[in-house]
């Protein structure tokens, strides 16, 4: 499991540990690792360091100090500088003077051929106490840059707490942060434009505490997911039921019945007017046309393909009321949301998931703005349930302001019916006993790793990405 920092913590942890060792000490150790991606990145690229082009983009401050002190660690390898300062009066002093001390060229930001002519360029234009995009001046000269870029703790032109970019922002290849990782490596246009994120340790971790997010990582879901033990049964593992699907949409049901199934060896039943499809489809499933009849549940799902109309109401009421967790998605958000008098049905004390896309949540909690992470915060808080809000970085909200984000590693999960195969997964894991939020976390890393064994480098309907859940879990069971 890997932190997520703001920026606000990440200066209070510098601050403390720079009171026992000194500032440039870090500084040099976060300029040698910038050093040592750009010496890996030319290696890869073009065979070797010596004789090749590095431009650095300097600004004010630390973070073109960084850029600067890396340059000076490229030049000792061979390796032809120069750094291009945005802001030649403000120009960070010791790094200006270890790079000229190694044979490095300083340039103006007239100096479009080098840049032109460069084969990596390190962006230090901005650091974390940056916000907005880039100046005019920056922007040019970014878009001159053909090469590679290495950027020094965050892409310049994107927002650290948000991951948010308003205009123009360098996109690059590499991203070297320090201590920990910030909000945007992992979430928003930000996480993209950061390419490969690596973090690097620089003496503050003992500083840090607590993260404000956290990442699952592979070993962290396997551990987690549950597999039956010698002494198990269909019961023991969790009873799912799944309330979803109708005559127009039968097959939301049959994706999230599924998915369910494929979870867990457990028991699946099916409570719905897709009756005929799911028997068709899962003959294992316990499936009846009524909610009423499906006997005892320890989980369920609501929503997916199920209709707004007044029958639709009356499922989720008598499901809410069940006194189990549940998994809405899908128009049982909808309804939520035209009648926030459902929840009055809701049996106190009883977990709920609300799993919502951007529109969805729109609709239960307002806009979500660009601060994600925030938003999913405070809508988890006021509702009094887990919020799963969806997007290529999707961020897990308990009540508790736990904060969980999975940063999807491809946007093959974007097609119809994958949100109801989400859904089953959850109610599975629900079923099993696992904190809600931590399975709303590891369905949908699961979730994510099924879409790419799916797709195989080609778009993949959602019945494939069903099909690969199993191999998804025997993957992450692998690296546990």
């Amino acid at each position: 499991m890997r932190g997520v920092w703001t920026v606000d913590r990440i200066r209070a942890a510098e601050q403390a540990a720079f009171t026992r060792i000194p500032e440039s000490t870090a500084m040099r150790r976060a300029a040698f690792a910038v050093a040592g991606e750009v010496a890996a990145l030319l290696t890869e690229r073009t065979g070797g360091i010596a004789g090749r082009r590095v431009a650095l983009l300097v600004g004010a401050g630390n973070n073109g100090g960084d850029a600067l002190w890396a340059g000076a660690f490229l030049r000792r390898r061979g390796a032809a500088v120069t750094a291009v300062l945005l802001a030649p009066d403000r120009a960070h002093a010791a790094g200006l003077a270890a790079l000229r001390r190694a044979g490095g060229r300083i340039a103006d930001p007239s100096a479009e051929t080098d840049l032109a002519r460069a084969d990596a360029v390190v962006d230090g234009i901005v650091g974390l106490s940056a916000r907005g995009p880039l100046r005019p001046v920056a922007a040019r000269l970014v878009d001159l840059a053909a090469a590679p870029v290495v950027a020094v703790d965050l892409p310049s032109g994107a927002d650290p707490d948000t991951g948010a970019i308003d205009g123009p922002a360098v996109h690059a290849a590499v991203t070297v942060t320090f201590g920990g990782l910030k909000p945007v490596h992992v979430i928003g246009p930000g996480a993209i434009a950061c390419g490969r994120v690596r973090v690097v340790d620089v003496g503050i971790d003992a500083e840090l505490g607590s993260p404000d997010a956290v990442l699952l990582d592979a070993a962290d879901v396997g551990a987690a997911w549950p597999v039956p033990g010698p002494d198990d049964d269909k019961y023991s593992q969790g009873v799912t039921g799944v309330a979803a699907g109708s005559a127009t949409y039968p097959g939301a049901a049959v994706l999230a019945t599924g998915a369910a199934v494929l979870a867990t060896s457990g028991m699946v039943r099916y409570a719905g007017t897709a009756v005929d499809a799911v028997r068709a489809r899962w003959p294992e499933t316990v499936a009846t046309g009524s909610v009423a009849d499906t006997g005892r549940v320890q989980s369920w799902v609501v929503g997916p393909g199920l209709g707004t109309g007044t029958a639709s109401r009356e499922v989720l009421a008598r499901v809410l009321a069940d006194g189990v967790p549940v998994c809405a998605d899908a128009d049982a958000i909808t309804l939520l949301a035209e009648d926030p008098g459902l929840w009055e049905k809701r049996d106190p004390g009883t977990p709920v998931v609300l799993t919502p896309h951007d529109r969805e949540f729109a609709r239960i909690a307002g806009e979500v703005g660009a601060d994600r992470i925030a938003a999913a915060r405070g809508a988890a808080e006021s509702m009094g349930a887990v919020v799963l809000l969806k997007g290529h970085s999707t961020v897990v909200a308990a009540p508790d302001g736990r904060v969980l984000i999975d940063k999807s590693q491809s946007a093959w999960p974007a097609t119809a019916g994958s949100g109801d195969v989400l859904s089953g997964l959850i109610g599975a894991l629900l079923a099993a006993g696992l904190d809600p939020w931590l399975a709303a976390g590891c369905a949908t890393h699961v979730h994510g790793l099924a879409a790419d064994i799916a797709a195989t480098g080609a778009p993949a309907p959602a019945s494939y990405l069903l099909a690969a859940v199993p191999a998804a879990i025997r993957r992450v069971r692998a690296a546990s």
